[in-house]
């Protein structure tokens, strides 16, 4: 029987219990008759000063997404979200498929998209080849991240990290603050910019640089969203989040 209010699609959400922003991002685009239902991994210490604490938050990620995938399985979703983006990345191309598989093999092989996946999949529909991009991660991170763009055909200018003291941190930044690391990207060699780290609230001002820029600046958010309703038969498109959400 279809869903009241998920009458065109109810979709599970997997975020680190530490995001305040995936939830509102995803909730400001929907689509009418889609739904987002939240299984939260718990996260007890949020530290991400250096390399080695963010290390050891994917070791907490990885010990919850089993109980949160669980919890948001009861909700019976038709579709996954992955609303966390460094674990996706790690290990690279490889690695996002063999975390892919796993999750859908723990939702009784509901299809998932991840962010890093989502972001290729963007990249590669936009037509773009050489990429800038920023996040919120320590350098140990940033390497994962331009490792998973450089196996998925893409010619990385450059990853720029911003180094947040902590998962939470990450949703403080301020607008400022993006709007100078997109700026210093940017270049006339360089055909896209991409955002990763999905507590970073970027959705809006993505927009705004691709207008200013005259060029594809994809925020991590919009990518996973569009990813997952597209492959599941949304097509809907909405203004102001960015060309995939618009055009594509």
């Amino acid at each position: 029987m279809t869903d009241a209010v998920g009458w065109r699609a109810t979709m599970g959400v997997i975020v680190p219990s530490t995001n305040t922003v995936v939830e509102h991002d995803f909730w400001q685009v929907r689509p009418p008759g889609v739904t987002f239902h939240t299984g939260r991994m718990y996260i007890s210490d949020p530290d991400l000063g250096s390399d080695e604490s963010f290390e050891s938050l994917l070791e907490q990620i990885r010990g919850s997404i089993d109980i949160a995938i669980r919890d948001v399985m009861t909700a019976e979703p038709d579709y996954l979200l992955m609303g966390m983006s460094a674990e996706t990345f790690w290990g690279g191309v490889e690695g996002n498929r063999r975390f892919a598989e796993r999750v859908s093999e723990q939702a009784g092989g509901l299809a998932v998209t991840t962010g890093a996946s989502a972001c290729a999949a963007a990249l590669d529909a936009l037509g773009v080849r050489r990429i800038a991009a920023f996040s919120p991660y320590q350098p140990v991170a940033d390497e994962e991240v331009r490792r998973y763009l450089e196996e998925a055909g893409f010619d990385v200018a450059a990853v720029t990290g911003l180094r947040c003291p902590s998962a939470t941190a990450i949703a403080r930044v301020r607008d400022d603050e993006l709007r100078k690391v997109v700026g210093e990207l940017n270049s006339p060699d360089v055909d896209a910019i991409v955002q990763v780290g999905t507590n970073l609230s970027f959705l809006r001002l993505a927009d705004e640089a691709e207008a200013q820029l005259g060029k594809p600046v994809v925020a991590i958010n919009a990518a996973t969203l569009w990813h997952g309703l597209r492959a599941f038969g949304v097509k809907d498109q909405f203004s102001g989040f960015g060309r995939l959400l618009r055009e594509l």
